[in-house]
């Protein structure tokens, strides 16, 4: 344990020594079901950028040593990525010693030299987390809006008096809490409506706070939100619950970007917007099509910085780019290969057994094929299943008599690495030299897909 502190402090000390004059110190007993790696967390631009890891040892202690960057919020998390489930915000400056026990679902302060900030923040953290848990543990229980918005306003009304006699002595921490209670707060109630529930409220039903909430209230400035580890995602909720109380639907394109970036006041956020749009697109006319129109948002030198790193893998998949060459067997084991089908425009559609909107495909994917079976046109279909789901997918196709070519490619393949494929279904067209014309086309059940694949046999 030792060493592994003294490695993190001096790796933390080149990077940030400077910055600091006093290391902080975490000191910590992971007690959950089972040991996995516990991160420490820096906040970038509202969100949460891991700065170092450490693999518990097996009784659970871990530690770092390091000099903050900055003063302010860091996090302490569990797991492989970072959560509201499962992450802990703590204060340091530099100089600090923090000891913790952190369990399945929470965690407690231990030892006597914690700070009077992260004693605050952990009060905090003890006072909410019944909030906390009916709106992010939501799996491990079966909370409503009918118990819930009760709860909730009565915290909202105590939280007023909560910071009352709690003075630190920082005047930075002690207005910094005041902006994070108003934060959670916020954070938890878009959560709650954003998550799986058996019953979900109309917007006649929000309770006084739901009504009240108001973007700008928590968006006019930038670094408020910035500071927050899960700004962007708050960002996010309050747009999602902004226009459910509009009657606003969701829409693909320019148009559904900028309805959302009318929701936010503050350009630089908007530019957030813009970029964690343009991140979801998989071919470059799209990603074209939203930063002609809405790329002025993108202002900061960070912004800057990752819309090209966005744009660069998109510009390589995009109109008139040698396709991928997939290779894989169909039910019968025999290999068939991209190569195979040159002269055809080909339809490939990525999809899996367990997948209920792939399911939903079908039909439209077989009607479209009779609609086109005198057309020079392959319709191939790549299962992503599981091995061991190998002869459920083969029954299905059977069952379910699947036209065209059926693959099999596993959950592992080559094909969904190239293109990005992280959800399904997902369809793409290629011409028939096996050039890219859209790597994220229309479904079978829009009308526009038949349409495109009609204007590529044309050309």
């Amino acid at each position: 344990m030792i060493k592994k502190l003294i490695s993190a402090a001096l790796f933390m000390g080149m990077s940030y020594g400077a910055l600091a004059q006093s290391p902080v110190t975490i000191t910590g007993d992971l007690k959950t079901d089972h040991v996995v790696p516990v991160n420490l967390y820096k906040v970038v631009d509202g969100k949460a950028n891991a700065i170092a890891q450490e693999k518990p040892t097996r009784d659970g202690k871990f530690g770092f040593i390091f000099y903050p960057e900055y003063e302010g919020f860091y996090v302490i998390g569990t797991g492989s990525g970072i959560s509201m489930m499962d992450a802990y915000k703590f204060y340091f400056k530099g100089g600090e010693k923090l000891s913790l026990a952190i369990s399945d679902t929470s965690y407690t302060l231990t030892g006597k030299e914690n700070s009077k900030e992260n004693i605050v923040l952990t009060q905090w953290h003890d006072f909410i987390y019944p909030i906390e848990k009916k709106s992010v543990w939501f799996m491990k229980g079966n909370s409503t809006y009918v118990d819930f918005f009760p709860q909730f306003e009565t915290a909202v009304a105590q939280s007023k008096t909560f910071l009352d006699h709690k003075t630190t002595g920082d005047a930075h921490f002690d207005a910094a809490m005041k902006q994070v209670i108003q934060f959670d707060l916020a954070s938890y109630a878009t959560n709650f409506l954003q998550t799986p529930r058996t019953a979900h409220p109309s917007v006649e039903e929000f309770s006084p706070y739901f009504v009240a909430l108001n973007p700008a209230d928590f968006t006019t400035y930038t670094q408020p939100l910035y500071s927050y580890p899960f700004g962007i995602r708050l960002m996010d909720g309050l747009i999602a619950v902004t226009m459910r109380k509009n009657g606003t639907k969701w829409q693909k394109g320019p148009t559904g970007v900028k309805t959302m970036i009318d929701v936010i006041p503050n350009d630089t956020l908007k530019g957030e917007i813009v970029l964690e749009s343009l991140a979801t697109l998989k071919n470059f006319s799209a990603y074209q099509a939203i930063n002609d129109t809405l790329g002025k948002y993108v202002i900061t030198d960070n912004q800057k910085s990752r819309n090209v790193a966005i744009a660069t893998p998109l510009a390589e998949l995009k109109t008139g780019e040698d396709g991928y060459k997939f290779s894989y067997p169909d039910s019968t084991g025999k290999v068939v290969n991209m190569t195979d089908l040159k002269g055809k425009v080909i339809l490939v559609d990525v999809w899996a057994t367990w997948c209920g909107p792939c399911r939903g495909e079908i039909p439209y994917m077989k009607k479209l094929a009779e609609e086109m079976k005198d057309k020079n046109v392959a319709f191939v279909s790549i299962s992503v299943d599981k091995v061991k789901d190998h002869d459920k997918w083969k029954k299905m196709v059977a069952d379910e008599k699947m036209t065209g070519l059926q693959l099999f490619a596993t959950d592992q393949n080559d094909f969904s690495k190239y293109y990005k494929i992280n959800t399904i279904p997902r369809f793409l067209v290629f011409d028939k030299t096996g050039k890219v014309v859209n790597v994220d086309s229309p479904r079978p059940s829009e009308p526009e897909l038949k349409a495109l694949l009609e204007k590529t046999l044309a050309n």
